[in-house]
């Protein structure tokens, strides 16, 4: 069979049931072969919209998401989100088309080293050379991105060799001997960190997406149900231990809450599971929880004492090592009147700090209210994909996420524009799950072609935007560190978006009254197709509280 057949015989052997790309000259024979493979694939408007997807899906999945593209611009165009996939763990395979092996190198018509520019971003990379290695490649891509620390491989095929004829046997127990991911992680080193949990007054948890990659949500909740240990996620890592939970602290980090970030501060052990200590986090590292003894747990041995120096390490899979964990916790028969003082510390917070805003007197929609009105109009069941700003941490805050996998959200890269293309992955993996999109101004329109790929493929993704008319995050630092010098984030009021999404065939609404934003959203909801409400909301506000960058958690503002 030609090489592209048995390239799509591979990933339809790895479970693929959609994938997201855009054809050209380099990649024309994948798309012969893609028009008789039976795969779902969605033709988005641009290359990065279709990467995001990729992730998308894969977030909300578990999956592996694909993304296709042609060579040269086609690929550099899958940069962002290769990048996004790999700061945030995100299992991804991107196919690549590639020139003709005899005019590479030699700066022929589109022609990009891809494997070269993307070498610092990617979990791994194959450069094929002989057409009977693409099945193979395909085989061993899929293995590496969704094994260990979850992440994107590429693919590049250059145009000749995938017109080739060969063999393909199915291959279904890949073995690369350079690559051998931990996953029980070490006895001693599980009891050790058990002890010291037994011994610790004031323990935090300190969650991170690596529970959620592993679907650990479960074993993370025994574990801390075992006695009343209380638990922070990270932005990433919302979802994996539920929000309405009473051992639940709310978000840390620069827009956490303050009873999570000061516990954080006086915690005396804590136990990160799959998180990274990102400088989000940590504010300044040399007074980051300054009296805590820390036992890291990753399936990323380069994760362990990167930024923060672990007592304890353990390399694994949360999923394997938790109920190990609890079963020696179990074992040790530990004292839980020994937190009594520390959660009348933390309820002292709570009840001291909640997060809460002023909202409006009259008939302006304040951004907190909004979210507050998703989630009622939503009941709390939506997957909720967000782009970034303002909005993404509002929705973060606001939202109460229940189960893992609920919310998407470029949480490392911070990428604007990742939000539409990211829900509309979303819903292609989850077609019987309402999807929204909490978006800004600003971040919707960096992919707003994905507009035409949800009309076109009748994607019912429900896009709730946050319009106030500023790139609200980096006006707010404008405001609040450089004397309120607004350089260049007016966006103004363009477009009209009710208009705008009119013409790709959307069904719109502007709404500028509180009293009736939840029944314009339900109506959006109840639409059967895609729908964009753009909600006119408070043009500067703020979102608090808020760590000021390189400043201690204990010296949150607002």
């Amino acid at each position: 069979m030609r090489a592209v057949e048995a390239l799509m015989a591979a990933l339809k052997h790895e479970g693929v049931d959609v994938m997201f790309g855009y054809p050209g000259g380099a990649n024309l024979p994948t798309y012969d072969a893609i028009y008789d493979a039976g795969i779902n694939h969605i033709l988005v408007r641009h290359e990065a919209g279709g990467g995001h997807a990729a992730e998308g899906y894969a977030k909300s999945t578990g999956k592996v998401g694909v993304s296709l593209a042609t060579s040269g611009p086609g690929a550099t165009n899958l940069v962002t989100p290769i990048a996004d996939a790999m700061m945030d763990s995100v299992p991804t395979v991107f196919i690549t088309g590639q020139v003709r092996t005899d005019l590479l190198g030699t700066d022929g018509f589109q022609e990009a080293d891809i494997t070269g520019i993307t070498m610092p971003i990617v979990k791994h990379s194959i450069m094929i050379r002989d057409p009977r290695d693409i099945p193979k490649a395909i085989h061993e891509a899929f293995h590496v991105a969704r094994t260990g620390r979850p992440g994107p491989v590429l693919v590049d095929i250059p145009q000749d060799l995938s017109r080739a004829e060969i063999d393909y046997v199915p291959i279904d127990d890949v073995s690369l001997p350079g690559y051998q991911p931990t996953h029980s992680g070490n006895a001693k080193q599980i009891r050790l960190a058990a002890k010291a949990l037994a011994n610790a007054k004031r323990p935090v948890f300190y969650v991170g997406g690596g529970v959620v990659n592993a679907n650990a949500s479960e074993e993370l909740r025994d574990l801390a149900r075992i006695e009343k240990f209380p638990v922070t996620c990270t932005l990433n890592g919302l979802g994996a231990y539920p929000a309405p939970d009473p051992q639940w602290l709310g978000m840390l980090g620069m827009h956490g809450t303050r009873a999570a970030n000061y516990a954080m501060d006086e915690a005396d052990l804590i136990l990160a599971i799959g998180a990274r200590f990102d400088d989000r986090i940590t504010g300044k590292l040399s007074e980051f929880a300054p009296n805590a003894k820390f036992v890291h747990i990753d399936v990323d041995p380069a994760e362990i004492s990167k930024n923060v120096p672990a007592h304890i390490p353990i390399v694994g899979d949360a999923k394997e090592i938790l109920p190990r964990f609890s079963e020696e916790y179990r074992a040790l028969e530990s004292d839980e009147s020994r937190m009594k003082e520390w959660w009348e510390r933390i309820e002292h917070w709570r009840e001291k700090y909640p997060l809460t805003y002023e909202d409006s007197t009259d008939n302006e929609i304040k951004p907190q209210y909004m979210v507050q009105a998703v989630w009622e109009a939503t009941e709390g069941q939506a997957i909720v994909a967000s782009d970034v700003g303002q909005h993404q941490m509002w929705a973060a805050q606001y939202y109460d996420f229940p189960e893992p996998r609920r919310w998407i959200n470029s949480g490392g890269a911070g990428t604007m524009g990742f939000g539409l293309p990211a829900a509309m992955g979303a819903a292609a993996g989850n077609p019987e799950q309402l999807v929204v999109c909490i978006s800004g101004d600003g971040s919707l329109q960096m992919n707003i072609q994905e507009l035409a790929t949800l009309a076109e493929n009748k994607i019912p993704v429900k896009i709730f935007l946050m319009n106030n008319g500023f790139l609200g995050m980096v006006r707010q630092w404008q405001e609040l560190f450089w004397d309120g010098r607004y350089s260049h984030v007016d966006m103004g009021n363009l477009p009209d978006w009710v208009k705008l999404a009119d013409a790709y065939g959307i069904w719109a609404k502007q709404e500028t009254d509180k009293t009736k934003l939840v029944g314009t959203l339900k109506e959006a909801i109840e639409h059967d197709g895609p729908a964009l409400v753009d909600v006119r909301v408070t043009k500067e506000e703020n979102t608090y509280p808020m760590i000021p960058a390189g400043q201690a958690a204990r010296d949150m503002v607002g």
